[in-house]
This record gives structure tokens, C-alpha cells and sequence, in this order.
């Protein structure tokens, strides 16, 4: 018996696999516990209506881009176009990545986004390997790190203001540094005093975004670039709200040396759920040598070819990172073109300052840009789930923290003025609800209040576990 004659049999049952080696027959025995394996394959009997029945009645209890307004501050939750994914399905783009050399469309694509990107951030050269933007922080870190070790230069710590976002702690720890932590000042900025302070010859470099999570402009970035430098650290700009600055700004022009890309926040390829994400790292000429490899560039005949950059950090992920990701980032910009790209951040900020006029929540810090918090002066986790009620997806609560019971939004450019309006009757009605109704909520929703520590600490990752009687 041959590979190609093992099937299961029509009763359920499996015929035993046998190879021909040396004209002999040979049976392979399964090498599972027998408690693992079974003899018979119980399918259900379903016809294919009550199949997609089933899926799309789970599409629509749940909640996603295509759902409605998603104003998750500092997430850039934002519609995916599906003519991305159109283009991605196309059979021409499944290359099998221990080809990718091999394809020389693949490589054109991949230094042609490897372009687009050092535009848009005014770097030097991009490696599209990272596969997440904490991917592409922990990757920025390590190059920062190896820049300084290749000089003689041990510095441990890096230093990033209190409205940072949490990934940056968690990457500059990572990459085994110590975070030193800076206030804001009054006006929700960098404090350049508090900064001096806190930076010096240990310095390794200074994480932050611009606009910042308040959606604050850092209006004295250059100042703040120039402290980072004289005390020897490098400046590293967390790419989380680049889409206020899409052809607007750019972070190289600000003093950046390094810098990472989300391209799930802006340039709309999938977000969450545990990927495809994309984080592609950028850099300056001077730490270029130090990116991940491999890394694609011209061949001087025509072509492209990959190569190791003389001081690489490495492989930070297998292959080239999300390959079909990097597809669908490539022809969003392609298809917006730098006009369409500048119109886009002019409307996510558009979007936001119209919401924020709309809402019956102080906003403390402005001006601001994408993006603002504002203050529910009541528990923010109740007042988002009544919102929930209103069928919209409520925007990121309690954080940043120097926000009393704080309420992030970002409604991003696609959402017009009737979806705005929507965003903001459901604001409304959760200002105007009283305790006791802000406690029953959401009443709407498929399901009503679920126990978040109960479920992390005991997790049902099966139908079989769940106790049907409760």
C-alpha cells in the first residue's frame, strides 16, 4: 500500500497506513498515547445552509470594523478595505517564502513598501521583518542597543514619559534595559526639565509618539531630541499615532533615529485577534547596518536580491515577517498615493475635534490632533458599557492614567458625520444614565456582563467544558 491509498473508510474507520521500502511492507504505528488516538471519526451530519447558518449567526454577535463605529484610543481600530484582501488572495501572491528569492516580484514588492516607508517616516532604510509594532519596538531596542555596545558604550536604561504606552515598558525590559519613568507637564507634554534630569551617560534612548497618547503634538520634539542626543541616547518614536501625520510630518524630520511602523493602525491591514500585524522598523543611515535580516535591496542588474546587513541584530521572526500583511499595506498606499494619504490624516483629525464638540465629557488636554481623552468623572468602565448598548464599540477606558476615570477615542478618518453622530448619542446616553442603569448594562448586547478574571484565571477553551446546567 502506498501513501496515496490511506483514507478513511465510509463506516469511519481508518485503514492503516503502510510504505513500500526495499519492496517490503512496512507498518507505521502511531507514536500518540492510545488514550489520544481513536479508531473511528464521528463527523456531525449538517447540510451546508445550517453550516453557514451557524458562522454567520457567531459573525454577527460580535463586534468588528466592518460593525460600526470602533473608536479604541490609540489602537487605530479602522475599516480594512477589502480590495486589499482581494489582492492578497490572489494565487500569484502564495509564494512559499524559501522562494521569496527566487520571485523577483515578491522582492520588488517588498523594496518598494521598504521605500514607501522611509518616505512617509523620513528614515534612511526600513526592514519589513518585524511581524507586530511590539515586534518592531523590541527589534528598534535591540538595534539601539547593539549601536551603543559596537561603540564601547554600556548603557542600560531607557527613558520613556508617563503617558508611553505599556508595550514600550514591556519592550525596553525585554531587550534588557531599565525604564526610567518622566512626567508630563501641566500642558500633558514632555517636561524638558524632568527629562534633563532623567536622562545622562547611561541613556540608551528615549521612547515616546508624537502626537502622544493624550493626542498631544510634542510642539518642542526638537528641543527634546536635542537633550536625548547630547546626553549620547537615541531618540525612538513609537509609530502608534502616525496616522495624525501622514504626510503631514515626519518623525526623521524631528530628530527620530529610530522608529517603528504599525502597519495594521495606518495602512488599515487586519488588527488583533492575534495577527497577521506588521511592524516594520525604520532607522537612520548611521544604525542601518543594524537591521534585521534579511533584508532586500537592488542587485545592480535590474533586480533585487536579500543580504545580511554588515552588523545585523538577526531574525527577529521567521522569513520576512507577514508576507501577505506587507501586501496589503504596500497596495493601500499605492492605491492613496501621497494625496490621498495626506487627506487621510486630515480626516482623523477632522473626526476627532468634531466628536470631542459633541460629547458632554471635559476633554483636559487640547489642543489635540487624531485622537483625545476625556474624562467620564464616573467609573469609565460602566459608562463604556453602556454604550455598548447603543450599538457602538466605546473607546479605551482608564488609560492614560493622568486622566481622572479617562476615555480615549479615535474615530478615525472613516467614519462620517452620521457615524460620528452615532458615537455621540451614545456618549450622551451614558452621561445621562443613573447608577443603577450604568450597573445593568449592557441589557443589549448577546451577551450581559462577563466575569474578565474568572474567565483569564479559568479559561473555557472548549464546548466540552462548559457547564450547560448553570
Amino acid at each position: 500500500m502506498t501513501y496515496d491509498q490511506a483514507r478513511w473508510t465510509r463506516d469511519g474507520v481508518f485503514e492503516p497506513l503502510t510504505v513500500e521500502k526495499d519492496s517490503t511492507e512496512v507498518e507505521v504505528e502511531s507514536a500518540l498515547p492510545d488514550d489520544l488516538t481513536r479508531d473511528k471519526l464521528e463527523l456531525p451530519e449538517l447540510s451546508e445552509p445550517e453550516v453557514a447558518g451557524h458562522y454567520i449567526r457567531l459573525s454577527q454577535m460580535n463586534y468588528g470594523v466592518e460593525s460600526g463605529p470602533y473608536p479604541l484610543g490609540s489602537c487605530t481600530m479602522k475599516y480594512n478595505p477589502p480590495f486589499t484582501e482581494d489582492l492578497a488572495g490572489l494565487e500569484s501572491a502564495a509564494v512559499h517564502p524559501e522562494r521569496e528569492e527566487s520571485v523577483q516580484g515578491t522582492l520588488a514588492l517588498m523594496h518598494g513598501l521598504q521605500r514607501h516607508l522611509e518616505v512617509i517616516g523620513g528614515v534612511d532604510a526600513v526592514s519589513l521583518q518585524p511581524p507586530a509594532g511590539a515586534a518592531g519596538e523590541y527589534a528598534g531596542l535591540l538595534i539601539a542597543r547593539s549601536y551603543h555596545e559596537s561603540r564601547g558604550d554600556e548603557r542600560g536604561e531607557v527613558v520613556v514619559p508617563d503617558t508611553a504606552h505599556g508595550t514600550n515598558f514591556a519592550s525596553a525590559a525585554m531587550a534588557g534595559f531599565s525604564v526610567v519613568k518622566v512626567p508630563s507637564g501641566d500642558d500633558g507634554r514632555v517636561d524638558l526639565d524632568a527629562l534633563e534630569a532623567a536622562v545622562g551617560e547611561d541613556t540608551a534612548a528615549f521612547m515616546v509618539t508624537n502626537p502622544n497618547t493624550l493626542g498631544v503634538f510634542e510642539r518642542e520634539i526638537t528641543e527634546v531630541a536635542e537633550v536625548v542626543h547630547d546626553a549620547g541616547g537615541l531618540m525612538y518614536y513609537d509609530g502608534a499615532n502616525l496616522n495624525a501625520l501622514l504626510g503631514q510630518a515626519r518623525p526623521g524630520d524631528m530628530g527620530f533615529d529610530v522608529m517603528h511602523f504599525n502597519l495594521h493602525k495606518t495602512f488599515a491591514t487586519p488588527h488583533g485577534g492575534g495577527g497577521p500585524g506588521a511592524g516594520p522598523v525604520g532607522v537612520v543611515e548611521e544604525l542601518a547596518g543594524y537591521l534585521p535580516e534579511p533584508h532586500v535591496r537592488e542587485d545592480g542588474d535590474g533586480g533585487f536580491e536579500l543580504y545580511r546587513p554588515e552588523d545585523s541584530i538577526g531574525k527577529v521572526h521567521g522569513f520576512h515577517g507577514n508576507w501577505l500583511a506587507l501586501v496589503k499595506a504596500y497596495a493601500y498606499i499605492e492605491r492613496l498615493g501621497e494625496e490621498g494619504l495626506c487627506s487621510a490624516s486630515e480626516m482623523a483629525v477632522l473626526n476627532a475635534n468634531y466628536l470631542a464638540e459633541r460629547i458632554p465629557f471635559e476633554v483636559p488636554y487640547s489642543p489635540f490632533h487624531h485622537e483625545f481623552v476625556a474624562s467620564a468623572e464616573r467609573d469609565a468602565a460602566e459608562v463604556a458599557k453602556k454604550m455598548l448598548d447603543h450599538g457602538v464599540h466605546p473607546p479605551t477606558t482608564k488609560w492614560p492614567e493622568i486622566v481622572d476615570e479617562a476615555l480615549m477615542t479615535e474615530p478615525t478618518e472613516v467614519e462620517g458625520v452620521d457615524g460620528l453622530e452615532v458615537l455621540a448619542e451614545a456618549f450622551h446616553a451614558a452621561a445621562e444614565a443613573d447608577d443603577e442603569d450604568l450597573a445593568e448594562s449592557p441589557q443589549r448586547t448577546t451577551s450581559r456582563r462577563i466575569d474578565q478574571v474568572k474567565a483569564a484565571r479559568e479559561p473555557v477553551l472548549s464546548w466540552r467544558d462548559l457547564d450547560i446546567e448553570k
